[in-house]
């Protein structure tokens, strides 16, 4: 997943899928690790989730199987293509599995409580064909976090358009900054940098007429073009180039205080604050003003029909979904709820105040194209080109047109190969 950086792999009992043992009913799910230690695993989550459901319903066990986020949506692609599907999977992505009939729908699952409760832009995300298959699990957006002490320094504040963005970066770069703006395009998570400066451009992934990609609309490439000759070209992102920025180096160099500014999630807060960093959010500005919608960022459950359990899975999928377990998950990792009442219960929480500023922006959020078999394959693309459209003498026209033209080319090719 995007919003936490998991290098755990904690794994708890697993037994056969979907067995059942004397006298009920064994369901197996497999999920994300969101925790850095043993101390911090999911797995503890999970497994008091998992004990409490089986004390109300003894006639049903839940087998718990954490594994790191490195390797989790390989593993369950591997027990799908081996017969041993889980009966749920908490991961990054559903669309190809619900192409190939091996999902349960939301409706044949759960409550109508339960499923009318998750934010709408979640739910409508997790759609194949008009039919909901991911249930959204947690989520997040972006923000652009800037350096206080950097801004004060220099004598500006944050952002409200590009010209601002522009103009702050030259003035840290004249006092001596040495990354005025973190521009992480390199291959560990561009797709998110990327989506969120075409939001902020006006454009997106996709065309709001057909769904079509269009990665290389008029909107996107004057983005990049912009980014190219306003920050790239001036030097205002620092010494390493964005092609070979990750990330995580660039929060890292956040939290040392060596950059300006650098679009992040509610992580880059926590580990800025243990850093004593002094810093301030603000909703990522757009060309002129306000940006046409926030990046939002959701990790998925799914329920596979291998075994049959749709009862026993609602059941639990319905227990898990209780307000208490979704917030007691989120306040963990600080990361937002996708239903509607555990996100009213988080804003009239005060222990909450940092992540408002990230809830507020939830709700008009607009998210990856997850309805797309075909996305992570168009991600990957993304991760291993963007960068090539910032640099110095290149084509930003003619490289996010290849990107798109490949994208759709992937598009059709799952499409055809699920008879669509």
């Amino acid at each position: 997943m995007t919003t936490a950086i998991a290098v755990l792999s904690t794994t708890v009992l697993a037994g056969c899928s979907g067995t059942t043992g004397s006298g009920g009913t064994t369901l197996r799910l497999v999920a994300a690790d969101y925790g850095n230690s043993p101390e911090t695993s999911s797995s503890i989550y999970w497994k008091k989730v998992a004990s409490a459901f089986e004390k109300d319903h003894p006639n049903i066990k839940v087998d718990v199987d954490v594994r790191s986020w490195k390797t989790v949506d390989a593993d369950v692609a591997g027990m799908v293509k081996d017969g041993d599907a889980p009966d749920m999977a908490q991961v990054g992505a559903f669309a190809d599995y619900a192409n190939e009939g091996k999902l349960y729908s939301a409706d044949q699952i759960l409550s109508v409580p339960v499923q009318s409760g998750f934010v709408t832009q979640l739910a409508d995300a997790g759609k194949v064909n008009q039919v909901q298959y991911g249930l959204p699990f947690v989520a997040s957006t972006r923000l652009l976090f800037y350096n206080r002490k950097l801004f004060e320094n220099a004598g500006i504040s944050a952002p409200k358009n590009w010209d601002d963005i522009e103009s702050d970066a030259q003035a840290l770069k004249s006092d001596g900054v040495s990354v005025p703006f973190a521009l992480p395009l390199g291959t560990e998570e561009s797709q998110a940098e990327t989506m969120m400066w075409m939001l902020s451009g006006g454009g997106g992934y996709t065309s709001t007429a057909d769904g079509s990609y269009s990665i290389d609309s008029d909107e996107n490439v004057n983005t990049f073009k912009w980014l190219q000759h306003n920050l790239v070209g001036k030097g205002l992102t620092g010494p390493v180039a964005p092609a070979k920025l990750d990330r995580a180096d660039a929060f890292k160099e956040f939290t040392e205080g060596k950059v300006g500014m650098l679009n992040g999630h509610p992580t880059l807060m926590n580990d800025a604050r243990k850093a004593h960093i002094d810093f301030g959010m603000v909703p990522m500005p757009g060309k002129d003003g306000k940006a046409k919608n926030s990046m939002g960022v959701a990790d998925w459950m799914m329920a596979f029909k291998q075994n049959g359990h749709a009862k026993e899975i609602g059941e639990f999928l319905d227990f898990a979904y209780d307000d208490k377990n979704v917030m007691d998950f989120v306040k963990q990792y600080d990361l937002l709820p996708v239903t509607y009442s555990a996100n009213t219960l988080m804003a009239a929480d005060k222990g909450h105040n940092d992540l408002r500023e990230f809830q507020k922006t939830l709700g008009a959020s607009e998210l990856y194209p997850f309805g797309k078999s075909s996305w992570s394959q168009v991600s990957d693309t993304i991760k291993k080109n963007i960068g090539k459209a910032v640099e110095p003498g290149a084509d930003p026209q003619q490289i996010l047109t290849k990107i798109s033209k490949d994208a759709n080319a992937a598009d059709a090719a799952a499409s055809a190969s699920h008879g669509k």
